[in-house]
């Protein structure tokens, strides 16, 4: 008799197909549990299909608390990531993704409603520690420090916390009411927030304020220029000062016809605002083809129902009071060059949307910090950088700039930093093995193709910025979050149990799974085979 857990790592290994063993058992059946691709390609880290599980039985508080543990913001990301999770998800192969996002959004907003918090820490170390930059990564490090016992205070520049989540992000995509609620939690776990503090010099706050650490996670808030001849300078702006401004109050004369130059999501962000702000006509100007630019293909095809124009394959050489000369490229070796064939396109204002840098300068004084040539901070794999207890993550550190990378990089960095504390090491749990569609056994799945969100018609959305998306309700995210095949984990089907010729198979209750007894099983393999997620695996009998 004996069950359920091994070494994966070893035991995969020997897993073969069965098909029958005869008179002498050479292989016994195994509960293993393996690592769903969502979960994979979270860049925050979520259980995915663990909190998937939770929603679909309709235990919603427990979903939003298995969430919650590794992602403190469900209602933000819920809008606003790209989830990757569902490019990975193993669904793809049999109709559509698990809806992922949408069942988080759900579940954050529910939150909300409810009231919902998190529980205050009790065991407080006495440690405390500085963040500087109130956006997703150092939000996130912050929940994650608190929830370890530490006293955390942020310094943020501007006059309110989110970061690029308030001035990068419409609110039609990102209502600031659902983020300041996401914001409000975590400071009461605890968390101070002081606005408006700009800080010049790290290490004199750090010592004024006796903290023990520093997490920098100041963002990426200067927009990138170019060169381009211009009569009248005043009419062109940068995407980042543009959004700010709007977010502000601070709204911008544009002019009837506006240009933005570049082809990143930041980009469709400027020409929706545009619109919205009552520009006639919002046309991107963009070097490359559709194929090849940055921005998510999904916000190309809203802008373009917002009546968005794009002209792709021109670079802007000269700027006039009402107009603009563009030149034609054409694609050679999978690259952008010049034809000499020039237009001219009407525009009263240019917005430059051409990336984001991040303002270090002030960390040049710090020994020991290092810097990339476009200015990033060089961290190592605790995100630390080269001056002891000085860690730094987000958009500032070189890796790509989007929320949820910037809060897994805020919760990473916690981890590292309560373990810096401590005076250990943290070490990431090693992973279970990815578990593929061919490892599953699908055949007990019939096709239930998800259910879009509803968005509102492109012609009522530029008349203002109220949110563009709605969500689900509580059945349609309760049957979306069914459609998960539960990858490699055990969701106590029964299949193993009915299966059984031998009754070698016990069911331990809810929530505990089940036990082979190996002194009746026989080894035939029709568990394995009857398995619909793999978390059943045959594995050569043991010797001796």
């Amino acid at each position: 008799m004996g069950l359920v857990r091994t070494d994966l790592t070893t035991q995969t290994d020997l897993a073969l197909h069965s098909e029958g063993t005869g008179a002498v058992r050479s292989k016994r059946p195994l509960y293993v549990d393996f690592l769903p691709p969502c979960n994979n390609a979270c860049p925050a880290g979520e259980d995915i299909q663990g909190w998937l599980a939770l929603a679909q039985e309709g235990r919603h508080f427990e979903a939003w608390e298995t969430l919650t543990h590794e992602n403190p913001m469900p209602a933000v990301h819920g809008r606003v990531c790209y989830h990757p999770c569902e490019t990975s998800c193993n669904r793809t192969s049999v109709d559509q993704p698990v809806s992922i996002h949408a069942v988080e959004r759900f579940l954050g907003d529910m939150a909300i409603a409810e009231g919902w918090q998190f529980a205050i820490p009790q065991d407080i170390t006495g440690k405390r520690v500085l963040i500087i930059g109130a956006g997703p990564s150092g939000l996130s490090a912050a929940y994650h420090l608190a929830r370890a016992g530490h006293a955390v205070t942020i310094y943020e520049a501007g006059p309110m916390a989110g970061g690029m989540m308030n001035f990068g992000i419409p609110a039609y995509r990102l209502p600031r009411n659902v983020l300041q609620a996401e914001i409000k939690r975590i400071e009461q776990m605890g968390v101070e927030i002081r606005l408006n503090k700009k800080v010049e010099d790290v290490m004199a706050e750090k010592e004024a304020g006796g903290f023990d650490a520093v997490f920098i996670a100041i963002g990426a808030h200067i927009g990138k220029k170019t060169d381009i001849p211009a009569r009248d300078a005043g009419k062109i702006l940068d995407a980042v000062s543009f959004l700010k401004d709007v977010e502000l109050g601070n709204r911008p004369l544009l002019g009837r016809r506006v240009a933005i130059y570049g082809g990143g999501n930041t980009a469709m962000d400027a020409a929706r605002t545009a619109k919205r702000l009552g520009a006639q006509e919002a046309l991107i100007i963009y070097r490359r083809d559709r194929d090849h630019m940055p921005a998510h293909d999904f916000e190309a095809d809203e802008a373009l129902s917002e009546g968005v124009k794009i002209h792709w394959l021109r670079t802007i050489k000269n700027l006039d009071s009402t107009s603009i000369t563009v030149e034609r490229m054409e694609v050679k070796d999978g690259k952008p060059v010049p034809t000499g064939d020039f237009e001219t396109l009407e525009a009263d204002s240019l917005i430059l949307a051409l990336g984001q840098a991040t303002e270090t300068e002030f960390l040049q004084r710090i020994d020991g910090i290092e810097f990339q040539d476009d200015g990033t901070v060089v961290v190592d794999k605790r995100m630390m950088t080269g001056h002891p207890g000085i860690f730094a993550g987000g958009d500032m550190v070189p890796s790509e700039r989007t929320v949820t990378i910037a809060t897994g990089h805020g919760k990473k960095a916690a981890r590292n930093i309560d373990a810096w504390l401590r005076k250990t090491v943290f070490e990431k749990p090693v992973s279970n093995p990815l578990v593929g569609i061919e490892q599953l056994h699908v055949w007990y799945r019939t096709k239930a193709d998800t259910k879009p969100e509803v968005h509102i018609e492109p012609a009522v959305a530029v008349r203002g910025f109220d949110e563009i998306v709605t969500g689900f309700s509580e059945s349609e995210a309760r049957f979306e979050a069914q459609r998960c095949l539960s990858c490699g984990n055990c969701f106590e089907c029964d299949g193993c149990f009915g299966a059984c010729p031998e009754d070698a198979i016990e069911k331990l209750g809810k929530g505990n799974r089940y036990q082979f007894h190996y002194d009746l099983c026989t080894g035939c393999g029709v568990c394995y085979e009857q398995c619909p997620c793999h978390a059943i695996d045959m594995v050569l009998e043991p010797q001796g």
